[in-house]
């Protein structure tokens, strides 16, 4: 049994978007078709590549995730993997137009096209049942419960993406700030974490805490030194 043919209901690594990208090959059930475990493999050797700031291998890896898939002919699966890309790049504050999944809009199914609006910023209140209930609990929270929403989120990429949603429509807080950095900081994902670093910094900056800005200076270099010596 295979989880690429239909989008489940139930939240899956890479964003909780449902992608079916998850392979889960019964014991009793017939063998895994070669393109979903290339596909799979390729998608999360891409995603692991993007949060740590390989952009060479990511590319890579993404276009074998997309040869694999177009093997199928299948639009549909396309247009997931390129939600899932784009994913990521909210989880690390890259809030740019999805153009992979755009271009494949009109083959999408509808809870496809509520996630892409949902990472845009632009997901309608009729949409919302669409989402995942953690990144719905998230859409809907207030400024003043987003923090617990987040931290409810088990899954850490899908809390990362919950969080930059929230920077990007205005209603992130300090804690959400926090929340993100730690959960980049726990996973070891260099690209969101400087990004988010950088963000503590602007708001520190902004309040005149020069203490804060000096120290989240320190840990940014660090990030960006790898661990090399000056």
């Amino acid at each position: 049994m295979t989880a690429l043919a239909a989008v489940p209901k139930r939240v899956y690594r890479w964003g909780a978007l449902c992608l079916g990208l998850a392979l889960a090959a019964c014991a009793s059930g017939p063998p895994t078709p070669e393109w979903q475990i290339d596909a799979h493999g390729a998608s999360q050797k891409a995603q692991d590549a993007y949060l740590a700031g390989d952009t060479r291998v990511e590319q890579l890896e993404w276009n074998r995730a997309r040869e694999a898939l177009a093997r199928t002919g299948r639009l549909d699966l396309l247009a997931r993997l390129e939600l899932l890309r784009c994913a990521g790049r909210v989880a690390s504050l890259v809030f740019e137009p999805c153009a992979g999944f755009d271009a494949l809009r009109q083959d999408a199914p509808a809870a496809e096209k509520a996630y892409a609006d949902y990472l845009a910023g632009q997901l309608t209140s009729q949409d919302m049942e669409l989402l995942t209930p953690a990144q719905r609990n998230a859409a809907q929270a207030s400024q003043t419960d987003a923090g617990a929403q987040l931290s409810g989120i088990e899954d850490p990429l899908s809390r990362l993406v919950a969080a930059g949603v929230l920077l990007k429509t205005g209603h992130a807080t300090p804690a959400t700030l926090s929340i993100a950095v730690a959960t980049a900081s726990a996973q070891g994902w260099r690209r969101p974490l400087l990004a988010w670093l950088l963000v503590q910094v602007q708001q520190a900056q902004a309040a005149g805490d020069t203490q804060a800005v000096a120290s989240l200076r320190r840990r940014i270099a660090v990030v960006e030194r790898g661990g090399k010596q000056e």
